[in-house]
């Protein structure tokens, strides 16, 4: 995974609410294992046509809109428990996701693949989407090392898991955590070893 410390982004606003999981990536494009490709899937009913046509309205087929964050409504990954949801948010190029609340099992998803949910007030979800859509070259600045997002001169903090923090600004997964905690295993177990001969 990469490395994820600050990111200062425009960003996608996306302002429906109890937006599901199968409407982030629908069922029928959950036959791959690989977590490459998806992106060009997501949100795929809303982004076209039953007859593939590209929806000009849909904001991911706006020009004007661009970044590596999307802001969304309140309710954010309800429904299934596709971790595919993640994968193709951050295939598409999305390293965070706003909204006021993510169901709790897309949340954990996506800390497992690097994507980062940030929950906010309502009413400072109400002042950034109205900010970007408004003004899409407006920037937001997310500091995972200080949890706090920043807009138009205005900041709140937000929780994150003390390891899922340490998996982030290091770029880690589970194994690579692991990995990285390998002298201390090996030093527990020699310890261990001592105290049971």
């Amino acid at each position: 995974m990469q490395k994820l410390t600050v990111l200062e982004s425009r960003a996608v606003p996306l302002p429906t609410e109890n937006i599901d999981t199968d409407q982030i990536i629908p069922a029928r494009f959950l036959k791959s294992i690989d977590k490459k490709g998806f992106g060009e899937n997501l949100f795929r009913d809303w982004r076209y046509s039953k007859t593939e046509e590209k929806n000009y309205e849909f904001v991911l087929n706006n020009p004007k809109y661009s970044g590596e964050i999307l802001v969304a409504g309140n309710n954010f990954g309800c429904g299934s428990s596709r971790e595919h949801a993640a994968w193709a948010l951050t295939d598409y190029g999305f390293k965070v996701v706003v909204s006021s609340f993510f169901a709790d099992i897309f949340r954990g998803n996506a800390l497992n693949n690097g994507l980062l949910p940030v929950k906010v007030s309502e009413d400072f979800l109400k002042e950034i989407l109205n900010g970007i859509t408004e003004n899409p070259e407006s920037k937001i600045n997310v500091d995972v090392e200080k949890q706090s997002i920043t807009f138009n001169n205005r900041t709140e903090t937000f929780e994150l898991d003390p390891y899922k923090k340490i998996c982030l600004i290091n770029g880690y997964d589970d194994i690579d955590f692991l990995i990285s905690r390998k002298e201390n295993i090996r030093n527990f177990e020699l310890k261990t070893q001592k105290v049971y001969e």
